[in-house]
């Protein structure tokens, strides 16, 4: 027979064991009861709400004729609303990407400047949301960049760069906290009928409170362009977006994409603009499509502003450092045409 003084503490233990599960129970349900759905986080951005109905009219039910590209969360289609604008549609279908969905309606929505694509509106139900955004008929840098009959100008890369730098500056720069677009690349830099640069796809945006330094995040973007330090320590701040657009204005200078050179060894693009800046031999560099038509003096600045920017954090450039380099360099080369190297 088990002594009175292990049953007491028999029992004891069972009481605690009970009240800790009892506790944790409590939380696990108070959490499912007070967790956000996609209506209450997305309840200030009603205005932009529009009908399934309208959005399949626009993109003409997601034909196929009517696609124009694909990403991580879905496809995007072209389109035309009832009041006759053009737009551009992202059929979003995967479960995973839903709060890619939430993040891209809570940031544009409440964040509008004209170096940042326009969110239209929105709709969604149980297994499927889109996003409406306006069109940038003149697609996005990547295509401009790496595509065989696409030809862009000394200037026009200066310009692409200016206007991104300073859709850049106002996230970094918001009243409400710095924001941290994470997904800074070629492919996400739109260009309008008019040729402004506009940045898009805020699906991997983070807000920071304003004093905060960072916040902690798991490691979320394209490879190739991610700073390597926020790798290491998870921590995203704007020093990461800085990197992030530093590796394309490398590849503004060179016309090359980042995982292709040197056998598709990861950092080559860099390793490479290193060597031919130490070497003072920047035409190597050049993308031939420029056919030496660039500002030398120029060019040298927004070589030696790419590689600080992707240099070690502390030694990074301010997003507002960074603009006022490439309006300098624009300037320069505004007035020294005709330019040869």
């Amino acid at each position: 027979m088990m002594p009175t003084r292990l049953w007491i503490l028999a029992i004891g233990f069972i009481g605690v064991t009970l009240v800790v599960l009892l506790a944790a129970l409590a939380m696990f349900v108070k959490r499912i009861r007070t967790a956000p759905t996609i209506e209450h986080e997305l309840e200030d951005s009603t205005s932009l709400k529009i009908t399934l109905e309208d959005v399949s009219v626009a993109a003409r039910n997601l034909s196929a004729s009517n696609f124009i590209g694909q990403g991580i969360a879905g496809k995007v289609y072209k389109g035309v609303l009832s009041n006759g604008q053009y737009v551009a549609v992202k059929h979003i279908i995967n479960e995973g990407a839903m709060e890619t969905f939430v993040r891209e309606v809570r940031s544009l929505s409440h964040v509008k400047h004209p170096n940042l694509v326009a969110l239209l509106g929105y709709c969604e139900n149980k297994v499927e949301c889109f996003l409406v955004y306006e069109l940038c008929h003149n697609g996005n840098l990547s295509e401009w960049l790496f595509g065989n009959d696409k030809v862009l100008s000394w200037i026009q890369r200066l310009e692409i760069a200016v206007d991104s730098a300073r859709g850049l500056e106002f996230l970094h720069t918001y009243l409400g906290g710095c924001i941290v677009h994470r997904d800074i690349k070629p492919s996400n830099i739109l260009i309008d009928s008019n040729f402004k640069a506009k940045l898009s796809d805020f699906g991997l945006s983070r807000a920071m409170d304003p004093g905060q330094s960072y916040v902690s995040s798991e490691v979320r973007g394209t490879f190739g362009y991610i700073d390597p330090e926020y790798r290491s320590n998870h921590h995203v701040n704007a020093s990461g977006d800085v990197y992030s657009f530093g590796i394309v204005l490398l590849q503004l200078l060179s016309g090359q994409r980042v995982l292709n050179i040197d056998f598709q060894r990861p950092g080559s693009l860099s390793k490479m603009a290193r060597d031919f800046a130490r070497r003072g031999d920047i035409s190597e560099f050049a993308d031939p499509k420029l056919k030496g038509e660039y500002s030398v003096e120029a060019f040298e600045i927004t070589l030696k502003l790419a590689l600080s920017s992707i240099g070690l954090k502390k030694q990074r450039p301010s997003i507002e450092h960074v603009l006022y380099s490439l309006v300098r360099a624009l300037d320069i080369s505004l007035y020294a045409k005709p330019f040869k190297s």
